[in-house]
């Protein structure tokens, strides 16, 4: 899928994002998108035709620089004109499919990280024989979460990059998935390797934001047969699709505040998704900091902070063959994707 043109303007915050492009029949490459909705092949740019978005990572101290005086060199006059040749470097975005934008090697989840959406998780997944009022199980939930918030102890666990797919292509629902459910995230991408790094330096290590939709089976979340082992994200988060990510990566320079961005998710084009992240009870510095604590992060890696509220096991509407969710952070774009029932024999 493409991007129109005259949507530049609503792409994404700042002069210029990074993007996994390929045009028809073509490889994938490493591309510097700029507001102007217009693509530079950074292959070229760099003089390394083996260079992929996860390799500008690696040498991101030096390539932000060098990306940005390329964006820099995107006028208008030299883009309509080809004056000196820069214009020449740029082709339009919508020639092109828009491919997830960075492959990770690991990819790094969080659960139960916005106040409300841990709230109505509490109620929905209501435990046999618990009768008690909705109100004092919201109360007990309120309660846990304040407890979190001081004791400073985010939920993070692993996926799979082999989950994630690209922000316009469609999403393969399992035909063994009885309940699968969507999860609009904030996802931080890692520029410098970080171990061990405190609340205050974890930002240093983000070389930029990216949108992911971490779609999960509910009903396979919790093992019915061992619930003493308890929660199982292999089978419910980690199916082929099951992440779609980007469009683009937003050099962290560009967002303002990624504490106060709007998440909205649409599901044919209704509303179920719609807060701040605000609403985190652990920032991004805090997960990015606490999952440094027991991993070693790798530049384009991704860290996944949570989903707001508004999730379907709350609205009692779970996703099924032929839905299309559309997902929007505030100056990171926004991506589509349709889901489609696998066709088993």
């Amino acid at each position: 899928m493409s991007v129109k043109p005259e949507a530049a303007s609503a792409l994404f915050a700042g002069r210029f994002a990074l993007a996994t492009l390929s045009a028809p029949d073509g490889p994938a490459f490493p591309a510097l998108v700029t507001a102007g909705a217009r693509v530079r092949d950074l292959r070229a740019a760099f003089g390394d035709e083996h260079l992929t978005v996860r390799g500008l990572l690696e040498a991101w101290d030096t390539a932000l620089p060098r990306l940005s005086a390329l964006a820099a060199a995107d006028t208008d006059a030299d883009a309509d004109t080809g004056a000196d040749g820069a214009g020449a470097q740029y082709r339009p975005l919508a020639d092109f499919r828009v491919h997830a934008p960075v492959a990770p090697r690991q990819v790094f989840q969080s659960g139960a990280n916005y106040r409300q959406h841990v709230i109505d998780l509490h109620v929905a997944h209501r435990a046999p024989g618990d009768d008690r009022p909705e109100e004092e199980r919201r109360a007990e939930a309120a309660e846990i979460m304040d407890r979190r918030a001081a004791e400073d102890l985010p939920y993070v666990f692993l996926g799979l990059p082999s989950a994630i797919t690209g922000p316009y292509d469609d999403v393969v629902l399992p035909a063994w998935a009885e309940k699968p459910d969507w999860e609009l995230e904030l996802a931080a991408v890692i520029g410098r390797p970080a171990h061990r790094v405190s609340v205050e330096e974890a930002l240093e290590h983000v070389a930029g934001y990216t949108i992911a939709n971490d779609l999960t089976d509910r009903a396979t979340v919790f093992r019915r047969d061992m619930p003493q082992i308890g929660t199982d994200w292999l089978r419910s988060k980690n199916a082929p699709g099951f992440t779609p990510l980007g469009p683009w990566i937003v050099p962290a320079e560009s967002v303002a505040d990624p504490g106060d961005l709007r998440l909205v998710l649409r599901l044919n084009g209704e509303t179920m998704q719609d807060e701040s992240t605000k609403d985190m009870i652990f920032d991004v510095a805090r997960m990015v900091s606490y999952a440094s604590q027991s991993a070693r992060l790798l530049p384009g890696d991704v860290v996944l902070t949570g989903s707001p509220a508004g999730n379907g096991m709350h609205r009692g509407r779970l996703l099924r063959d032929g839905d299309v969710m559309d997902g929007s952070i505030t100056g990171l774009g926004a991506q589509r994707t349709r889901c489609v029932a696998e066709v088993t024999r």
